[in-house]
């Protein structure tokens, strides 16, 4: 009698399942599978199911089954993207986004003496005892004579005797990299001596008499890790710390306390 009762209770929970999924097939519920490209079905998919990004959704599972790919674009899941545009997933304001293609174009250059890597060049002018007075950051493509007299004018005023500050040398030292006629002109009409060695000629000091304070001085500048190879992107911020090497140099030299 017992097992009797329980053979119909099974039959009777059988016909209410398979009653139940006959309506869920005549509503279209249990049609969509997702599929794979070789046609294996995956399972049945819940509600709200699909491709997401985050928290977004991309494409809902009926779109995505049987063709494994995407189909047509689920209403209000692409909404938010197609109003941000193209920069939907770059930085936005107030956020740091640099390009580093863009970046290291700023004031650098191929290296002729470095199989023309990427770099920079310090230009330098300093006093007769190595205290350096004016310092550009260029390409290191950059020819030293295009840079003579940018140095000489951002000198600053140098207090000295009473009266009004040095700002002028009296005479403008170099080597042959600044040989050039129309400078020597320029630095002759400022009241400055122009003494800038020609080339295919013999040292005129002899080695070691003078050049040797200014090679010392870039030496002493490059002792700094962050001036003798370049770490930053942009420039501005690498002439921040060829500035601060420079007040450094002129501290010690100088014995400022």
């Amino acid at each position: 009698m017992g097992n009797s009762r329980a053979i119909a209770a099974q039959k009777t929970a059988a016909q209410a399942v398979s009653g139940t999924q006959a309506a869920r097939r005549s509503q279209g519920i249990d049609r969509n599978f997702i599929h794979s490209q070789i046609g294996n079905a995956l399972g049945a998919f819940a509600e709200g199911d699909g491709l997401r990004f985050g928290d977004e959704l991309l494409e809902k599972a009926a779109g995505l089954a049987g063709r494994g790919c995407l189909g047509s674009f689920a209403p209000g899941a692409t909404g938010q993207a197609a109003r941000s545009g193209q920069n939907r997933f770059l930085a936005r304001r107030g956020r740091q986004f640099f390009s580093p293609c863009r970046a290291r174009g700023k004031k650098t250059g191929p290296n002729p003496t470095d199989r023309r890597k990427a770099g920079s060049k310090h230009h330098i002018l300093s006093d007769a005892q190595g205290v350096p007075l004016s310092v550009i950051l260029t390409e290191a493509n950059r020819h030293d004579v295009t840079q003579l007299l940018p140095l000489i004018d951002g000198i600053p005023p140098i207090a000295g005797k009473r009266g009004r500050p040095l700002q002028r040398p009296r005479i403008a030292q170099g080597d042959r990299a600044y040989d050039s006629q129309p400078h020597r002109k320029t630095l002759t009409a400022r009241g400055i001596k122009p003494l800038l060695a020609r080339r295919y000629t013999e040292h005129g000091s002899g080695l070691g008499v003078s050049r040797w304070v200014i090679e010392r001085t870039i030496a002493w500048l490059h002792q700094f890790r962050r001036l003798r190879v370049r770490y930053e992107r942009l420039p501005e911020i690498h002439e921040a710390f060829l500035k601060l090497g420079c007040a450094m140099i002129c501290w010690k030299t100088l014995g400022v306390a």
